[in-house]
Formats: C-alpha cells, sequence, structure tokens
C-alpha cells in the first residue's frame, strides 16, 4: 500500500524536464564588479550578464545592453556560478537518527526536507545531488519535482532514492530480532535482489543509485571509523550494469581503498567520503575516469562535536587527520575531485567545506571550480550549468569580498539567482 500511496504522489508531480522554463521570457541584466565564470582561472572586472528568461545570453566587458532593461547592481561584488553540492541529504536533519526512521512520519520529514532545500538554495547551491533520504523513501524524487514545477524554493537536484546496503550492512542496530525496524537503506542481497532493487528505485524515479561499498558497524570501535566491505564483485557489477541500461549512473560511499577499488573496477561514476584512500585507488580512478567526492567538513564538524564521548572524541579526530592526509595524497595524484558536503547538521553550512579544501592544499579557484565545473561534469548537466557563459542557464551567485584572497567570504552569498530568478539579495536596493 505504501508502495502505491508513494507512486501515486510520483506521478503527479513528475515534470517532463529537470530544468524549469521560464513561462515569461524578460530581458535583465547584472553588473558585476569582479567575475570568476568557473571556466578559466581568470578574474574578470567590470563585466556585465546579459540574460533572457532563464538562459544567459551574453558576457563581456563591452556587450550592449538595451534602453529599459533592468539592472541588478553588482558591482561591490565578486560573481560566481550557482554551486553545486554533489552530496546532500536533504530529508536527514541533525536529530536522532533513530528517532528519525522510528517517530518522524514520511509527510513530516517531507516538510522538514522543504526547509532544508530553502536554506540550502539560500546558502548558494542552486543545484545538488541528494545522495539518499536515510529512510524517508521517494521523498526526494517527490522533493525535485516540487522545486522543477515551482510550488516551493529550492536547488535543481539529481535524486538518489533510498541507497542499498545488504542484510546486517546498515542501521539502525541493536534491535530486538524479533521486532520489525525500517532501515535507512533498501536492504538487497544476491544477484537476483540486487537487480529488482534497482530495477524498483529507478521505477519510481531515481537519478542515480546509491551503494554502500562498505560500511561502518556500529559495535566495532576503533581507532578511526572502520569500514567492513558489503557486496560482492557480482553484486556490484549487477548493480551498475542494471542502472547503466536506462542511463543511470552508481556513486559508491566508500571509506577504504579496498572497497574503494572494488566498487570503481565494477564502474561506479564517483566514490564518497574515501577517508583512507591509497595512491594505487587514486591511480585506478584517474585510469577509470571516476570522481571522488571527499566531504571533508561532515567529518571536521563531527570532530568539533562537544556532546562527543572520550572515545568518540579520540577516534573522529583521528579520522579526521587521515581524511586531510587522504586529501592531500588526491591533489598530488590529479584525482578529480567534485564538491560535496554530506552536511546536514545544519542545513545551509556547506560552504564551510571550501576552508578545509583550501587548508588542504588545494587553490582557491580548483576549489571553486569543484563546486561548478567539476560537479556539474560529474553530474552530466555541464552543457546547462557550471560555468557562467551564453546558452548556460542563469544560476549566479555573488558574495562580498574576493574568495581567492578569503575563501571562507563563500560562508556568507549575499545573492542568489537560479533559472533566472532572484531568491535572495543583499547586495542590490
Amino acid at each position: 500500500m505504501k508502495s502505491l500511496v508513494l507512486w501515486l504522489i510520483t506521478a503527479l508531480l513528475m515534470t517532463a524536464s529537470s530544468f524549469s522554463q521560464s513561462s515569461e521570457t524578460k530581458l535583465f541584466a547584472l553588473k558585476c564588479g569582479k567575475l570568476i565564470d568557473g571556466k578559466s582561472d581568470k578574474v574578470y572586472e567590470n563585466v556585465a550578464i546579459l540574460i533572457n528568461g532563464n538562459e544567459i545570453k551574453d558576457v563581456g566587458t563591452n556587450i550592449p545592453i538595451p534602453a529599459g532593461v533592468d539592472v541588478i547592481d553588482l558591482s561591490n561584488a565578486t560573481v560566481l556560478p550557482g554551486l553545486i553540492d554533489s552530496h546532500t541529504h536533504l530529508l536527514l536533519h541533525g536529530g536522532s537518527y533513530d528517532d528519525q526512521l522510528f517517530k518522524e512520519s514520511l509527510p513530516f520529514r517531507a516538510i522538514l526536507g522543504t526547509v532544508a532545500a530553502k536554506k540550502t538554495l539560500e546558502a548558494g547551491f542552486t543545484t545538488v545531488r541528494d545522495v539518499e533520504t536515510e529512510g524517508a523513501m521517494y521523498n526526494d524524487v517527490a522533493l525535485r519535482d516540487a522545486i522543477n514545477q515551482g510550488h516551493i524554493p529550492g536547488p535543481r537536484i539529481q535524486a538518489s532514492t533510498r541507497a542499498l546496503s545488504i542484510t546486517g550492512g546498515y542501521a539502525p542496530y541493536g534491535y530486538s530480532p524479533d521486532v520489525d525496524v525500517p532501515y535507512g537503506v533498501q536492504v538487497a542481497d544476491g544477484i537476483d535482489g540486487v537487480r529488482k532493487a534497482v530495477r524498483e528505485q529507478i521505477h519510481f524515479g531515481a537519478d542515480w543509485i546509491k551503494i554502500y561499498a562498505d560500511s561502518r558497524y556500529r559495535h566495532r570501535m576503533a581507532d578511526s571509523l572502520v569500514g567492513s566491505v558489503t557486496f560482492n564483485d557480482e553484486e556490484m557489477k549487477a548493480i551498475v550494469e542494471e542502472a547503466e541500461k536506462v542511463g543511470v549512473h552508481v556513486c559508491a560511499h566508500a571509506y577504504t581503498s579496498e572497497a574503494a577499488q572494488r566498487a570503481i573496477r565494477a564502474g561506479v561514476r564517483s566514490i564518497e567520503h574515501g577517508l583512507y584512500l591509497d595512491d594505487e585507488t587514486f591511480r585506478l580512478m584517474r585510469q577509470k575516469g571516476a570522481y571522488w567526492v571527499p566531504t571533508l567538513i561532515a567529518y571536521y564538524a563531527w570532530s568539533q562535536d562537544t556532546t562527543n564521548s572520550p572515545a568518540v572524541k579520540k577516534m573522529v579526530e583521528y579520522t579526521v587527520q587521515r581524511h586531510k592526509e587522504t586529501f592531500k595524497r588526491a591533489l598530488k595524484s590529479g584525482a578529480t575531485i567534485a564538491f560535496g558536503t554530506d552536511m546536514y547538521n545544519p542545513h545551509g553550512d556547506g560552504t564551510k567545506e571550501f576552508a578545509l579544501m583550501v587548508e588542504y592544499g588545494m587553490t582557491p579557484m580548483k576549489a571553486i571550480q569543484s563546486a561548478t565545473k567539476v560537479a556539474a561534469e560529474l553530474l552530466e548537466w555541464q552543457e546547462n550549468i557550471g560555468t557562467i557563459e551564453p546558452g548556460k542557464l542563469a544560476d549566479v551567485i555573488a558574495v562580498q569580498g574576493d574568495p581567492l584572497k578569503d575563501i571562507t567570504v563563500l560562508e556568507h552569498v549575499k545573492f542568489v539567482m537560479k533559472d533566472g530568478k532572484v531568491y535572495k539579495n543583499e547586495l542590490s536596493h
């Protein structure tokens, strides 16, 4: 019955395109003090962006602005493409995980998701890849479609629905075997089981399939987060094969090199987190064209939680240090790094990822490009978003100050335009 209801909700909200089209074509211009276009390493000054409806028509220093056209003055700001977060969980919040599964209804979680979507958009993220709902079923698909149809404000979404793991491979843990509890993922075992699960998720609207290539078992405590391998090679290959048949990619949660390498060989498009990846793993990623989405801020924020027990504090702090070392290895290896945060406590704080990327050795420009051009390529939406140039959708943000000198100014986005519509403007009056 639940599946039927969810199917009906999804069917009612389905949109023909992930890219909305403005019903009213309007010509207007943005006057930019500085412009980082996401495409080049240059910073342009005194640039105008001419926008026609939801599309960028022209960009340049000497382009004519027709008389009578509305001009938004961003001459005291640095203008950038709308940011892309490749790893979010809009249906998850910072409260008790088990309470969210056991006590919060699906409608309630969907309502909270609309709040998270608005906060995420106002933080400067005009596009996200939502990498599983953590027990909220297909609510990310409904959220995606409601945003596309203009019912609520939020970023453009690629949805991963429920994620896949094996029996015993995901939370919640510790409950009586006599009690039938919900899980944060869809459990699937064996070749036939994983194929059916992939087909089901795609049927209900998944843009991506997420798998847990390894999983942290709650009852195991060590000096760092422990990842135990889940799916075998044949199951992983079946998942990727089934998804790719209809043009859907697979991303893999993986802490360890063993799990990541098996997932990459199976054909996944991106590795999420990758806390302890070695040089061989990054070499394999380059060979296979896989992306790495490190989500540094999620673990760093956890390490700053004052409620952590001494054992957890030690474990997470050591994990953060090893994650930092992995990031530095990735930079030296030439791995393709796409921006992602895994940040949901609170939503809207994902831009803090930039400061860690720069602190760990990435240049500010490359960090910005990881959240614009590179992330758009990961999502295969580079023809529409990720850079500011003619023909792209008008996704534009602005900050005060120079993010190349102080990357933390990106934590205070003052102007947000998505699809040619202004959702936030604290600069032009």
